[in-house]
């Protein structure tokens, strides 16, 4: 008798054990083993545990293909996650990893296959070939395509979470928390007692208290438009709108001493933020009183001792005496509600498009594909799922409690409802797959020279590091150009992407196939890079910025202003969210944009998908390139009194879970 010795590992999170019947059979070249049951004396399968086993064949199996794991009840249904099984030959040879990372649900089989990434042309055994098929296929039927609403990429076809497949959903602590607090903000939301006792709860960290102190000031508001949770909007402006009649004599005094409005567009000093966009965009009611938006042009200028500061605002896309431009020189009041308004813009489109379109749902897109045309031992499949984590579930929580017809947006934010899907389609309609890859989005906004701007330095250091990680790993399994044109599932998952993803999308540029090794590097950078940084950057500020809701109202309840001189503080309290929408404003944002729990750090793989020693060594030059980005943003930092953290490595999550 041949004799193997196997180690199973179970699961660490709440619930991941099992009291059922565990089976395993070794199936090899020549032959399979006995199906065998996995039971040692005392407890079997607990949280967390690995337990060693032994198996027997009646003959040599050969070159080991998969492990069969079989699940049966025993009493009650009991579901298990299984985490990889480990198999010594007889003799004591080296041990072969299976990785798993699976829920086994009911009465069920699966087969998982040794860790080594393969592409289909690696594998020539019949059987493994036959075992890629069938995973596709299974995963097609339980994975597909849906529209959750025209004119913007397409989703999982899952209703609500509870649709998903187990694999794809939150681990039962991070869901029993998380629906805690969304239950409490949805039932609650109208409470102002109960949203103010649960703010009374939070601890309120340096910046939203710096924020209070220091946003009515020009500078401050400077530095958000480079360093908040908007940071990709400003542009450099060198010749003013048609729309926008700014003259040189308006701003004099907002510019330094002996220059001119067109010195200093000539010299690239001044920068334009427009939200045309907004322009047109339907509006919510919240309870029964209609709230209100702006389309703001914003002119900026580098001052050489002040920084970047507003120099003109207009609240519209139409000049005209209805729509007058605000200058710092107008009464503070005016000024302060001019810039008020700017911000309400920045909260719109920060969160339904920075955040929600340009992380979420493109990150979806991929998630979709990947688990339809990828079988689990690719290594794109590899490559990708630490980063696809909890994506699906977050989002089909987010089409269902915070912007559907009666979700948390509808009930506060002043493009709730049918706003927030015209405003998403229009975004949709104008973007571009190089828009997400950063060194080309500054490039192509002017923004390369701006001071200051910590999330453009910082930005291009992580794109660096992501996009040699993931050079260096594909160049382990891809030798050459070919063998990227001639990978029938790569090719699947690029036409999936393009074709069913990004559908109705006639300027996105993204080709439904892969050419050579650089394209498939670049796609799997902006992946890895929107899932991680980029939606730090957009998310994991967002109540330090909200949390003073002056400073980035979610609604206005008041018409924009047409006369300066009528603006009074009684105007600006009225037409800022009142009690109830600024209890819940700074609610919901410390609910998205709290650290996680059960967060796993940029770099971090806590399931082991690559075994290959060459895949290891690439994994721990990321880690330490990550490591020397850290203490430089660290280093940087220090001393400064308001501190850019954002995107430090340890403070980025792994893929989108919030």
């Amino acid at each position: 008798m041949e004799e193997y010795k196997v180690t199973v590992a179970t699961g660490t999170s709440e619930y991941s054990g099992t009291n059922n019947y565990i089976y395993v059979t070794l199936v090899g070249e020549n032959g399979q083993s006995e199906r065998t049951i996995l039971d040692n004396p005392g407890l079997d399968f607990c949280r967390g545990a690995v337990d060693e086993y032994k198996v027997c064949s009646s003959a040599p199996l050969g070159p080991l293909l998969l492990v069969r794991l079989e699940k049966q009840r025993y009493w009650v249904e009991d579901n298990w996650f299984c985490r990889y099984v480990t198999v010594e030959p007889p003799g004591g040879g080296t041990a072969l990893t299976f990785p798993c990372y699976r829920w086994l649900i009911g009465d069920v089989k699966v087969e998982i296959r040794e860790g080594t990434a393969k592409i289909l042309c690696d594998d020539t055994s019949p059987q493994l070939l036959a075992h890629r098929k069938a995973e596709l296929q299974e995963r097609q039927t339980i994975y597909r395509w849906a529209a959750w609403a025209s004119g913007i990429p397409k989703c999982i076809d899952a209703k609500t979470e509870a649709d998903l497949h187990q694999d794809v959903r939150f681990d039962s602590e991070k869901r029993i928390t998380h629906t805690f607090f969304s239950k409490l903000l949805f039932i609650h939301s109208d409470s102002t007692f109960f949203i103010l006792w649960l703010i009374n709860l939070l601890i309120i960290p340096m910046v939203p208290e710096y924020c209070m102190e220091h946003w009515k000031e020009d500078w401050f508001f400077g530095y958000q438009c480079l360093n908040g949770s908007n940071p990709r909007m400003i542009q450099r402006c060198k010749e003013l709108p048609g729309n926008f009649p700014v003259s040189g004599d308006m701003v004099q005094g907002s510019l330094a001493p002996r220059t001119t409005l067109d010195k200093e567009l000539k010299a690239g000093n001044i920068y334009l933020i427009d939200y045309a966009i907004m322009d047109g965009v339907p509006t919510n009611v919240i309870r029964g009183k209609p709230q209100y938006i702006a389309a703001p042009l914003c002119l900026l200028y580098e001052h050489p001792d002040q920084g970047l500061i507003p120099i003109a605002i207009q609240l519209g896309q139409t000049p005209g005496l209805d729509t007058p431009i605000f200058l710092p020189n107008d009464p503070p009041l005016a000024w302060l509600l001019a810039k008020i308004w700017v911000r309400h813009s920045e909260f719109q489109v920060f969160q339904l498009l920075s955040h929600l379109l340009r992380t979420h749902l493109l990150v979806e897109v991929f998630c979709v594909a990947t688990l339809r045309q990828l079988p689990a031992v690719h290594p794109v499949y590899k490559l990708l799922a630490p980063h696809l984590r909890y994506t699906l579930e977050i989002n089909c929580r987010g089409r269902t409690q915070l912007v559907s017809a009666d979700g948390i947006f509808k009930r506060v934010v002043s493009t709730g409802g049918e706003g927030l899907l015209v405003l998403s389609q229009r975004e949709y309609k104008v973007l571009t797959y190089r828009s997400l890859q950063p060194c080309w989005d500054f490039q192509q906004r002017g923004a390369t020279t701006l001071k200051d701007y910590f999330y453009r330095e910082h930005s291009l250091m992580l794109w660096d590091a992501i996009h040699s990680f993931v050079s260096g790993m594909i160049s382990v399994y891809y030798h050459c150009d070919s063998d990227v044109v001639e990978d029938p599932e790569l090719q699947n998952w690029i036409k999936d992407i393009a074709e069913e993803g990004f559908v109705d999308v006639p300027t996105f540029g993204l080709s439904n196939e892969l050419k050579n090794k650089a394209e498939l590097v670049t796609l799997l950078s902006v992946a890895i890079f929107t899932s991680t940084a980029q939606h730090a950057a957009t998310n994991n500020g967002q109540f330090d910025w909200c949390a003073w809701v002056p400073n980035t109202p979610c609604t206005m309840r008041h018409p924009t202003p047409t006369d300066k001189d009528a603006v009074t503080m009684e105007m600006i309290m009225d037409s800022l969210p009142d009690v109830s929408q600024t209890c819940l404003e700074m609610a919901i944002t410390w609910h998205l944009g709290r650290p996680q729990p059960d967060a796993v750090p940029l770099g971090q793989y806590p399931e082991q998908y690559f075994t290959e020693p060459q895949a290891q060594e690439v994994i721990d030059r990321f880690r330490k390139e990550l490591k020397d980005i850290e203490e430089h943003i660290l280093s940087q930092n220090r001393g400064l009194e308001l501190p850019y953290l954002f995107l430090l490595p340890s403070r980025i999550e792994n893929s989108i879970t919030i």
